[in-house]
């Protein structure tokens, strides 16, 4: 028995559900034995960690899904983050259950309900974890991410290759009424799809000054005369460069910075520098530089 149990949390990142037990003849008396003496720790109602309880994160993942019954999938923000679209999920993780077969709420899960198991087209497993697919995933987060973090889960899923706009447009028309799928869909009308991609909340905190200051939006992290610039303004040659402490005050990069200014200015670019500071303590003034440069170009 111990070597069966075993066996099948060794192919389910250490975790087991005592359904599956039970198909493999594990009686439920023998399951509750193993708890008592702790060979078996539970983990969700009728889901339990075999041997040590120190559980990687997939395996997290997937007790969430077994415990949640026939047809449940990961979703939302967990699925986002198992896709590797989205950071690391919030405690509660998501998980999608068809109503007939769903399980009510538990504790550290949030169930999401459906009228019926989502298509086949429409789910997927990533090392044998249930989850939806990249496009239904999208149309989920949707209804839940503020406009910035929705367009950045985007570009993250282009610049993985899992980007697919036919498969994106059949989504939302296959669930009309959903508010995510109204605004899955402005989202891309009005996006570039994988041109802001970000990789530092620094760049983040720079393009909301963009924002806040309404300076036309750049291209993020793109090659230029062969370097790969933070921010590009290309018809108005302006580029801008935001510096953390730790990245670019060593003297291997601070050479480098240099080198590369100029190899732009002598293609005929403009380039700002601005610190995290600057930023943060300065915005006005930041702005003011960047919109300068810009209407100076235009004009």
């Amino acid at each position: 028995m111990d070597r069966l149990i075993y066996d099948l949390a060794a192919r389910q990142h250490g975790v087991v559900s005592l359904r599956q037990l039970e198909v493999e003849g594990v009686p439920a008396h023998v399951v509750d034995h193993r708890v008592s003496i702790g060979r078996l720790a539970a983990l969700h109602r009728g889901v339990y960690v075999a041997g040590s309880p120190v559980l990687t994160r997939r395996g997290q993942l997937l007790a969430a899904v077994l415990a949640c019954g026939d047809g449940a999938v990961l979703s939302y923000t967990s699925a986002g983050e198992l896709w590797a679209i989205r950071p690391r999920a919030a405690k509660l993780l998501h998980v999608t259950v068809p109503v007939k077969g769903g399980r009510r709420q538990r504790p550290g899960l949030r169930v999401h309900r459906t009228r019926r198991p989502l298509p086949s087209w429409q789910s997927s497993q990533i090392n044998g974890i249930p989850v939806t697919s990249p496009s239904r995933t999208l149309l989920d987060l949707a209804e839940i991410l503020p406009r910035r973090q929705l367009e950045r889960a985007i570009d993250e899923t282009h610049y993985l290759r899992l980007f697919d706009l036919r498969t994106l447009d059949q989504t939302i028309a296959a669930c009309p009424g959903r508010t995510g799928g109204a605004r899955l869909a402005r989202a891309l009308a009005e996006h570039r799809v994988g041109t802001t991609r970000t990789r530092t909340t620094l760049e983040e905190r720079f393009l909301r000054l963009c924002a806040t200051h309404s300076i036309p939006r750049p291209l993020v992290n793109t090659r230029l005369e062969g370097f790969e610039v933070d921010f590009l303004w290309p018809q108005e040659h302006l580029v801008v460069e935001t510096d953390g402490r730790q990245s670019h005050l060593t003297p291997r990069t601070f050479e480098s910075d240099r080198e590369r200014d100029a190899a732009l200015a002598v293609a005929g670019y403009t380039v700002l520098r601005f610190t995290d500071r600057q930023m943060t303590r300065h915005p006005g003034r930041v702005a003011g530089q960047i919109l300068s440069v810009l209407r100076r170009a235009a004009a």
